[in-house]
């Protein structure tokens, strides 16, 4: 960014009236939040380089690039002023016992992907922000997919507060929420933060399966089972894979015992641009049998994920990850799924299958012990 100062903004009275007309194109056009930062550092944005150092981010390289841009938005957008934060509840449906055989992915997962559906709104709020301005305004917009700290900026522009599970809490709507922002050089004037509201609470950090917070406000990626299923590539680490259980993709342990998403606390909003209804799980992947995954060959997987966020974790990664499901479930009418994989060519695919292969062994002994006696 160039030197000096910035120009002056317009009277406050101005920014404020133009802030509110914003906000309320955004929930016009279909968000739940609206809120308003300014385009500076956000004060919990600078732990960032301390949580690399300690090696909190697994392999995920990138963030370790850009580290300037993703403390100080300024350098994303040269003459940035105002950060324009919005929020899109999903809703994850009650909590119902998982059918036999079949794995476990996060709620957020199996609808249409969240990127494309947050940035087709943003791409019309960017439009008509240009329009309320009367001018042509410098902006920026991101999902989920740039240098940006959305949580931080989120909180500073009140639509919530970051939990002790690292993870943004609104104290109407919970915690199963979409982010995304939009930078521009216009002033807008700014919402004040959501104070904290986790009080003494340890909910999230005792019911990781993992033990991925080493404190409150702190995630080891590295640990997370959002992180194995997802992001990593290689092996999953057997010190983990227990804990896995049926999950294939993600994980909502810490989102489903937090207090504050207590169905009968949470008020879903109308939704008339059927928005939720887009987000929802297809039908083929509210319950998804392992056996279908296992068998799930390039093409099938391309089908059944097309348009989803599922696609993040690749074929070989959900697959890798209904191994571990199914040696956990420890189900013997997935034994020759089991083996096929065990015995196949990708090596890394079939040292799971002979974890889990070991693992139904130990399971199929303990049952003839107990039959026995």
């Amino acid at each position: 960014m160039s030197g000096g100062s910035p120009p002056p903004g317009p009277p406050a009275r101005d920014a404020a009236e133009l802030a509110e007309r914003a906000k309320a194109l955004a929930l016009a056009l279909g968000f739940d939040l609206a809120g308003i930062a300014p385009a500076e550092p956000a004060p919990a944005s600078q732990h960032l380089p301390d949580w690399l150092a300690r090696g909190y981010a697994g392999e995920m390289a990138w963030l370790g690039r850009r580290v300037e841009e993703r403390m100080d938005p300024r350098r994303l957008l040269p003459g940035a002023r105002s950060l324009l934060l919005v929020g899109l509840v999903y809703d994850p449906g009650a909590a119902t016992a998982a059918a036999p055989g079949t794995g476990v992915i996060a709620r957020y997962a199996g609808g249409d992907d969240y990127h494309e559906v947050l940035r087709e709104r943003l791409e019309a709020l960017r439009a008509g922000l240009e329009a309320l301005a009367t001018r042509p305004i410098a902006t920026r917009v991101y999902v989920d997919t740039g240098p940006v700290l959305e949580r931080p900026h989120a909180a500073r522009a009140g639509l919530g507060w970051v939990g002790k599970n690292t993870l943004l809490i609104h104290p109407a709507l919970g915690s199963y929420l979409f982010l995304g922002v939009l930078l521009t050089d216009l002033v807008l004037a700014p919402d004040a933060p959501e104070p904290d509201h986790c009080g003494s609470c340890r909910a999230c950090l005792e019911a990781c399966p993992t033990g991925a917070f080493p404190e409150p406000y702190v995630l080891d990626a590295g640990r997370c089972l959002s992180y194995t299923t997802i992001e990593l590539r290689g092996a999953i680490a057997e010190s983990l894979r227990e804990a896995q259980g049926s999950r294939v993709f993600g994980c909502d342990v810490c989102q489903e015992v937090c207090p504050w998403n207590r169905r009968e606390r949470r008020r879903l909003p109308p939704d008339p641009h059927g928005l939720r209804a887009r987000l929802a799980p297809r039908e083929a992947w509210r319950a998804p049998a392992l056996a279908w995954i296992l068998g799930l060959g390039e093409e099938a997987w391309r089908a059944a994920t097309r348009n989803t966020a599922l696609r993040r974790a690749k074929r070989r990664g959900l697959l890798r990850n209904a191994l571990v499901a199914a040696g956990n479930l420890r189900e013997p009418a997935l034994e020759p799924l089991l083996r096929a994989h065990a015995e196949g060519p990708d090596a890394l695919l079939a040292e799971h299958a002979r974890w889990a292969l070991a693992r139904l062994g130990e399971g199929t002994a303990a049952g003839q012990g107990a039959a026995e006696d």
